[in-house]
């Protein structure tokens, strides 16, 4: 089996700006859900993880963010294709994406 075949479990952790509308957040979250899926990832779950949590410092002058948590499997290839993805979005303040052992 070759090594980018090999599917493991993965959790990305978001911030995305609170003071945006209900919409324009699950437009980010669907946006990432479809880039993984396309790119052969399974998503397990996602979901609000706390929703308007003011920040320690500022993070692209925004106080507050709403943090999302989505856990799914995936092969190696794709986490670059997500990381580019989550990098690129001005509306996404900070991720955290963890292989989960």
């Amino acid at each position: 089996m070759v090594k980018s075949e090999i599917l493991r479990k993965y959790e990305l952790m978001l911030i995305v700006n609170a003071k945006l509308t209900q919409e324009e957040k699950d437009g980010i979250v669907k946006q990432v859900i479809e880039v993984a899926n396309k790119v052969g990832a399974k998503i397990i779950n996602n979901q609000i993880w706390q929703e308007r949590v003011k920040l320690a410092f500022k993070i692209k002058k925004c106080n507050e963010g709403t943090y999302y948590l989505i856990n799914f499997e995936s092969n190696s290839l794709a986490i670059a294709e997500l990381k580019q993805l989550l990098k690129l979005n001005e509306k996404v303040l900070r991720f955290l994406l963890l292989k989960q052992e």
